[in-house]
């Protein structure tokens, strides 16, 4: 084991547990036996330990040895260093069983009413050890939250040519996954001639139906998504309401004060209302959705127990 100058004595816990050995047998040949070795290893052993020291360990009794008082005082010590290297291996072996861990985990609000609640749950069920933290951020946030190591585990979302998107120049050398699509979805006031005769089917409704319509719109990226659809189609949204809050959107909407795009996950969060009418879009507009952890973090097995929750979630929605 090597030691930087003016560290002091270079001592390793094999050879202190070498002379615990001798000390507690009277013998080099049954320290060996205790230990497992051959008498001329643990000789060897000593033999470079007092090398390193510049002073004796050993010293010849009769047929016998004892320890010098250089080797009471490694002795006395080895004890606390064995227990803690014993607890230290413990602790490694609850963590590499899953028997306990952290984990950080920060989400998007619509995740906060999902996705993160299932993932709570299964992960109670099957790894009840693992301790979970939760955050809520949105995507930018919650990448520089892992890069930063102030979270193990973010779940993000990117949406198709997003100029801003998180998870390019932020997220270089971060472990980035895919976990699934994300639809977005028109929300309607029922009764809109492009809503249908039921609330929740009918055809997908082309965006440029509705350019002459007052929009509601949410969080900045969410807002740059919609502005770039719409663009794609010809025109520029009045966006005439803004708001990160479901249940305000499907307020205004059923009002009829005005239509949004929102994503399926955060529909869900909110619950459908019955005066609004959802419907999908002819562009098969969607997001996708990310989970985003430090490079290799799968190596780590509460982390590893997380993502292959979160997952198996994922395609379940």
């Amino acid at each position: 084991m090597s030691h930087l100058p003016g560290q002091g004595p270079d001592l390793d816990a094999l050879a202190l547990r070498v002379v615990r050995a001798v000390h507690e047998t009277g013998s080099i040949t049954a320290a060996a036996a205790a230990l497992g070795y051959s008498q001329p290893a643990v000789s060897q052993q000593l033999k470079r330990l007092e090398q390193r020291l510049g002073l004796a360990v050993v010293e010849r009794v009769g047929r016998g040895v004892r320890l010098t008082e250089a080797g009471l005082v490694l002795a006395r010590h080895a004890v606390t260093v064995e227990t803690a290297l014993d607890a230290a291996a413990g602790e490694i072996a609850e963590l590499q069983g899953l028997r306990s861990g952290l984990v950080r985990l920060v989400a998007f609000p619509s995740a906060s009413a999902t996705l993160v609640p299932s993932l709570l749950a299964r992960m109670k069920q099957q790894h009840a050890q693992i301790s979970i933290t939760y955050l809520e951020a949105e995507p930018p946030e919650a990448v520089a939250a892992v890069r930063e190591n102030r979270a193990d585990l973010a779940i993000t979302f990117s949406y198709p040519g997003d100029r801003v998107d998180p998870h390019r120049e932020s997220a270089q050398g971060l472990r980035v996954a895919t976990l699934r699509r994300d639809e977005m979805m028109l929300v309607l006031p029922v009764g809109h001639p492009l809503a249908g005769a039921e609330p929740e089917t009918g055809a997908p409704v082309d965006l440029g139906g509705l350019a002459d319509e007052n929009w509601v719109a949410g969080c900045p990226r969410c807002r740059g998504h919609l502005l770039d659809l719409c663009d794609r189609r010809g025109f520029t949204p009045r966006i005439s309401y803004e708001t990160d809050n479901v249940a305000a959107v499907f307020g205004l909407v059923e009002a009829g004060i005005g239509v949004a795009l929102l994503p399926a996950l955060a529909i869900e969060s909110a619950g459908v209302r019955a005066g609004v009418s959802i419907r999908a879009t002819t562009g098969q507009d969607h997001r996708t959705l990310h989970a985003v952890t430090a490079a290799r973090a799968e190596r780590v097995p509460a982390l590893a127990a997380a993502l292959r929750a979160i997952a198996a979630i994922a395609q379940v929605g």
